[in-house]
Order: C-alpha cells, then structure tokens, then sequence
C-alpha cells in the first residue's frame, strides 16, 4: 500500500500506544512530513519519531486532531472490506444487547470508526458523517451498510456543526432505498416516530434509553412535567409507564406535535398537555400559577459546548435545576440530565446540591444514569463519555 507518510515529534505516541485514535498537530512532526503536503480526508500511514509504523490514519490538516487512527494494522486500510468487518462487530454487541433492531449501531471512535455515526430505526438507517476521512468513503459506508444489514433505506443526515469545523458541505440525501419523513422505533416498550428528514440530529435520541428506562418507578400515579421534551422521549415514556398527567414543555411547535402524534400511538394522550415556549419563561409562568408537579425531568441540549462555556453553561444549569426544584412538591423527584461532554458528573452533582441549599431543601440523590450500551465509552477517549442523568429526592428541611 503505497501511502503518504505522517511522522510524529519525539514521545508524541505515548497517547496512542495508551489506545487513543487522534493525533493533534502538534504532535506532528512538520519538518520531515509537513501536513501542508496532505489533503483532507486522505489516508497515510502514520509513523512514530524513529519510523515504527503505528497503523492507519485519515487527515483534517487544517484542524486541530489533524489525524485519526482507524487501523493499527497497516495492511488494512479504510476500505469497503474493513467498513463491513467493524459494522459486524459492532451489529453483534447491539443485537446481544436488545430485542428491537433500534439502537445506534454505529458509534465513532468507540466502534473504531472515527467520524461515523449509524442510529438503526428497524428497517432504516441514518448515518452522520463528521470527518473529510469518513465522507472520503461514503459510498463504501452506503455499500457495507447494505451488505450487512440489507436496511429498505439509508438517510445521509450530514447536517450537524462538526461538518462545518471541518468543512464539509453540509447536505440530507437519501443515498439507499426510500426513507419517509418519520420512522418508526420502540424504546423500552414505547413506541414513536421519529423526524429523521428534519429532526434534531438522526431524529431521537438512543443515548438516554436506560435513564428514560428507570422513570418508571418514580411516575407512576404522579403528575410529571417533562422539560426541553424533544418529541416526548421521556414524557411519553412517563405517560406509558404510569403517570396521571404529564406536561411537556419545548420551543418547537413541530416538536410537540409529534409529542402528541406519540402519546396517541400509546394509548396515552389524555394524559399530555404540551406548553410551547422558552423553557425559562415557562418555568417563571408555571410558578406565578403555583403550579404542582411530583417529578420534573429537565434534559436541556448541551449548555456547555466548547470548553470556554463553562462558567456561563455551569450558571445555566443551575438557573435551571433551581426553577425546575421550586415547582416540586414537599417530597418530589428531580431528574437532571446533561450532555455536555465538559460538565462532569462531580459538577452536576454539586450544582444541584447548590441549588437546592439555596432553596433551604435537602437532596438526595437516589440513583445515576449514563449513556446506553449502544454508546459504549473507549476508556482512552474521555469524549466518548457524555452522558449523566441524576434521580434526585427533594425534600422540606
């Protein structure tokens, strides 16, 4: 295989051999293998400071990780043959895992494959792309994806912000079959559709099966209000699990249609009252109406998306889980969810508790929730690891 060749500095392949995928640029040694000299997306083969060959990468020259790792065997190279291999094995961990052919089959670096990410609704997959690497190879991700799972469409939903940073032209095609505007899928017993053609990201979120999967005992007989509710991924599940009313809160009319479209399909939609609006805003109304509820549920989208966020994503987090505490009742249960990668589980912790002395209420917190087994973390890559939700009691001093 006759490949361009990048060269690392002088002890700048201790992350890697530790099981990590990216090499940063300045890691690089530019004198003897300058990244000027390579194309985005093209593959070369990556060397250590005294020429020991370390496997496979793709380039981002221009970008901060300038390379990621998608094979340590130098005779395997991003390929059709080598897409097929690594979506078998990661077929095989989500079909152990779960009775429905719904999950997300394909995820990045933890499946080894940097900058791919496959969300399976049963017959229909979509695919993001996130990296010149991967979109190099987009008709062989297209061709593996059929051989092995022979799916009746595939949607490209190659739209997120990460395409930008490393840009890519942003674009939803249907590159395999036909794929309707909502797919359907099943979560924990609960069934929905999904808004894969105009949705947030691949239209649902997988990663919070198993904490929407722990409602169950906490909703059962209460009055629930389900906050930045998306489509009624946790509402809906709250309502089907027992809830005796749930309200939804979101900004997106589109949204809370499908809110109710899914609460229908559950048997559920006198349950569903849904509040269009800032979030905020409604929180402050829902107050100076002395409104009620036994269990809020607050997962906002990431408030803390560059590391610079932080100290105004830590506030906002805070402002949130105060307002969602003070329309709890005497004994109540905040569910607080974050996806921000740079949020620690320790922080969230601290920020709820707080809030809630600020209150003059004691927390405790009652259970912790990660992400899915279908987003498995790779323990050398700490952005593989995202997800926390905390179950917390909230009760009068």
């Amino acid at each position: 295989m006759n490949l361009p060749i990048l060269r690392l500095k002088t002890n700048c392949d201790r992350r890697l051999k530790g099981g990590h995928l990216w090499v940063f640029s300045n890691e690089v040694d530019t004198v003897q293998t300058p990244l000027t000299a390579l194309q985005a997306g093209q593959e070369a083969q990556l060397l250590n400071a005294s020429g020991k060959p370390m496997g496979l990468v793709t380039v981002s020259p221009d970008n901060l990780i300038c390379a990621r790792l998608h094979s340590r065997d130098s005779k395997h190279g991003l390929d059709k043959s080598l897409l097929v291999h690594r979506i078998k094995i990661a077929l095989s961990l989500r079909e152990q895992l779960f009775d429905k052919p719904c999950y997300r089959l394909v995820y990045g670096e933890s499946d080894l494959l940097p900058g791919l990410v496959v969300d399976r609704f049963a017959d229909y997959l979509v695919v993001q792309i996130t990296t010149p690497g991967m979109e190099r190879v987009r008709d062989q991700v297209v061709e593996a994806l059929v051989q092995v799972l022979k799916p009746a469409g595939i949607l490209l939903k190659n739209d997120g912000a990460a395409r930008k940073a490393e840009q890519l032209d942003a674009y939803v095609e249907v590159a395999h079959g036909e794929v309707p505007e909502r797919v359907a899928l099943e979560e924990n017993g609960v069934r929905f559709e999904a808004p894969v053609h105009n949705g947030q990201k691949t239209g649902w979120f997988y990663d919070h099966r198993m904490n929407r999967a722990r409602l169950a005992p906490y909703v059962a007989g209460k009055r629930v209000l389900d906050l930045y509710s998306y489509i009624g991924g946790w509402g809906v599940q709250a309502a089907a699990f027992g809830a005796s009313e749930v309200m939804c809160v979101d900004s997106s009319a589109a949204a809370l249609d499908l809110v109710e479209h899914n609460a229908a399909l559950n048997g559920v939609a006198e349950k569903m009252t849904v509040v269009e609006g800032d979030v905020m805003a409604a929180l402050r109304e829902l107050k100076e109406a002395g409104e009620k509820f036994d269990v809020v549920i607050a997962d906002p989208p990431a408030f803390i998306k560059k590391r610079k966020d932080t100290r105004n994503g830590e506030n906002a987090y805070r402002r949130l889980n105060e307002q969602a505490m003070r329309l709890l009742n005497r004994d109540g249960v905040l569910v607080s969810a974050s996806c921000s990668m740079h949020l620690a589980e320790n922080n969230l912790r601290d920020i709820l508790l707080a809030a809630s002395r600020h209150l003059d209420r004691n927390l405790l917190i009652t259970e912790r929730g990660f992400q899915g087994p279908d987003h498995p973390v790779h323990p050398a890559i700490a952005e593989t690891s995202y997800i926390k939700a905390l179950f917390c009691r909230v009760l009068p001093v």
